[in-house]
């Protein structure tokens, strides 16, 4: 048996490739050379060919060692476009040098070419060929474990306080890579300073992780009181239908302060990290999305521009649902968009189809979309007193956390208002005591 010559790591930015390269050259105890793919890449065409066969050279003097090539997409891209221009020319002599050099090896050689991409849709299709890097190894986010182990190797480097559930944040943050997990733990020590805390707490996580996913606070901009009545009831409308909904994540924070270009959010979390979704669940998620617009409509009757990123990401979800996933019983199992974006992530592209199955394609995403929009405001108009009722206090406290929603969804009494409900002793353990509709008409 032969040991691969190469080896590709793949995956998206942020996953450790690069780290796992040197971890490996630290095992193995071996001279470790590392370049980016460039500097293969000069302005004169011959000089990166030239530095390929003098590294290889030095290489082969050295071994058994390991070349490490970061980012090799900006000198191994694809040549099936052709050579005109002299850069063109220079990456591909370049690239040239790079398969003659890995092809050159002799089994006294005893060298290892270790790669690197986010881009693996766009690499020349020579370069995974067969003795040259035939072995290609995905790496991915971490998943609760992984992610759990890298915030306590990071963890350990700043002052925790002893109470910390390391798990919990773990939980917090689905789909974080390495990278975002080290800035993470950096962030929430930033927090903790600007506090003058001497420990790393909870909330300080919870801020990070908020300043990171959705920007700075914006408590500076000024908002009418129309505006952000508006924006009360529109984050309440999706918080109500996820929780009403069997088929949808729980709700982690419901929010009205403006951060980065959103001016409030309703944020969920999945129990389990999810590697697939049925369709209830994905209806579930089109359904919550329409529930800020119906919750506008139903409270003021009239609908505002605050739905447009809603919108997009039900369109995108429907699209998906019919075109890629097979999900429409009219369409059928068939492919009707693909995507070779790679890791990156980028727009996806229609197949060419016939007019007449354009139209169901589309006419099927309107069906969806509609229907999950009537839903939603069936949701909404059966339980409005309860809408209301969390607008009033979002518009109190601007932020109510996981266990302050689930105390007012369970409140026994808020359906019952017409009927002349007045406050008990069991109101008074209720975080909306001072903002709850039924305070307010005793207060009355």
């Amino acid at each position: 048996a032969v040991s691969p010559k190469g080896i590709l790591l793949q995956g998206p930015p942020g996953t450790g490739k690069t780290l796992l390269a040197r971890a490996i050259a630290g095992e193995a105890q071996v001279p470790f050379y590392s370049f980016s793919g460039s500097d293969f890449v000069e302005m004169f065409v011959g000089v990166g060919a030239s530095r390929v066969r003098d590294i290889f050279k030095e290489a082969k003097s050295n071994s058994p060692c390991i070349i490490f090539i970061d980012e090799i997409d900006a000198v191994g891209g694809s040549r099936a476009g052709g050579a005109t221009a002299s850069g063109q020319d220079e990456r591909s002599q370049t690239l040239n040098a790079l398969l003659v050099e890995m092809d050159g090896f002799s089994t006294s050689d005893t060298i290892v070419v270790l790669a690197a991409t986010n881009r693996p849709d766009i690499l020349d299709m020579a370069l995974s060929r067969p003795g040259r890097f035939d072995r290609q190894v995905n790496i991915l986010p971490p998943d609760i474990k992984g992610r759990i182990k890298i915030l306590q190797v990071h963890g350990a480097k700043v002052a925790l306080s002893p109470d910390i559930d390391i798990d919990k944040i773990a939980h917090m943050v689905p789909g974080f890579t390495g990278a975002e997990l080290a800035n993470l733990v950096n962030e929430a020590a930033l927090m903790a300073a600007r506090d003058g805390k001497t420990l790393v707490e909870l909330d300080d996580f919870e801020h990070a992780r908020d300043r990171i996913l959705m920007g700075v606070e914006r408590k500076g901009r000024i908002m009418s009181y129309d505006d952000r009545k508006i924006l009360a009831y529109h984050e309440a409308g999706h918080a109500i239908i996820a929780k009403t909904l069997p088929e949808s994540d729980p709700i982690h924070k419901i929010t009205i302060i403006p951060r980065g270009r959103a001016l409030g959010q309703t944020q969920q979390l999945s129990v389990n990290d999810r590697s697939s979704y049925n369709y209830e669940y994905l209806k579930s998620r089109i359904t919550i999305l329409m529930g800020g617009r119906a919750a506008e409509e139903i409270a003021f009757q009239q609908r505002t521009t605050g739905a447009q990123g809603d919108i997009v990401q039900a369109t995108e979800i429907a699209t998906n649902m019919i075109c890629k996933w097979g999900m429409s019983d009219i369409i059928g199992p068939q492919a009707m968009v693909v995507d070779d974006s790679g890791f990156l992530g980028g727009a996806s592209q229609r197949l060419e189809m016939s007019d007449k199955t354009a139209e169901l394609v589309d006419q099927e995403i309107k069906n969806l979309l509609e229907s999950c929009n009537e839903l939603a405001l069936q949701i909404l108009k059966e339980k409005f007193y309860l809408l209301k009722q969390l607008a009033i206090i979002l518009l109190e406290v601007e932020t109510i956390d996981d266990e302050e929603f689930e105390i007012i969804m369970a409140c026994q009494f808020t359906d019952k208002i017409q009927a002349g409900i007045q406050e008990t002793n069991q109101c008074m353990n209720c975080p909306a005591v001072e903002t709850c509709i039924h305070s307010k008409q005793k207060k009355n």
